[in-house]
């Protein structure tokens, strides 16, 4: 995938190395450091860490990477995590809402798209927001944005995209 793409992607740190941490890689340009389970996030990295681990490993997580770039952390989890990034002073994290999957180690990702949703439904809000539109674009995962390969919320419509996920 990384090597025939032309799209402007930005270097990343991955959390996490499974299916999904392994596809976000692929959809890089090969700049990307892949940060496995209790290896610590570098501190001399400019750029988003996206983080796609399990709910119960982003204590690890945190502990693993530099207060000094918590800012820079975007959480690809799913579920309500606003009260635990809220009492770790992450009141305002970068999330995606990933409405795609990875069904075997080394496969694409599959869009989540829908009769219903047929421009998608992958939603980002943050910081690095601009960051991950580029990067699923460049997998040909589209969003739902009109005329747009992405769609970046602000808090509010997120969050209400959030919960209609939970449904």
């Amino acid at each position: 995938m990384a090597s025939g793409t032309t799209t402007k992607v930005a270097p990343a740190i991955i959390v996490g190395c499974g299916r999904v941490g392994r596809a976000l890689q692929d959809l890089g340009n090969g700049d990307d450091v892949l940060v496995k389970r209790g290896e610590p996030v570098p501190i001399d990295f400019e750029g988003p860490i996206l983080v796609y681990t399990r709910n119960e490993d982003l204590e690890a997580v945190l502990d693993a990477t530099p207060k000094s770039h918590w800012s820079d952390l975007v959480f690809f989890q799913n579920g309500m995590l606003e009260h635990c990034f809220e009492s770790k002073g992450l009141g305002d994290a970068d999330q995606v809402l990933a409405y795609f999957a990875v069904s075997k180690l080394g496969e694409p990702p599959t869009d989540g798209k829908t009769d219903t949703n047929p421009e998608g439904l992958t939603a980002a809000y943050g910081k690095w927001t601009a960051a991950v539109p580029a990067r699923l674009h460049a997998g040909g995962l589209s969003c739902n944005e009109k005329n747009q390969l992405h769609m970046v919320l602000e808090k509010e419509p997120f969050h209400k995209q959030m919960l209609e996920k939970l449904i």
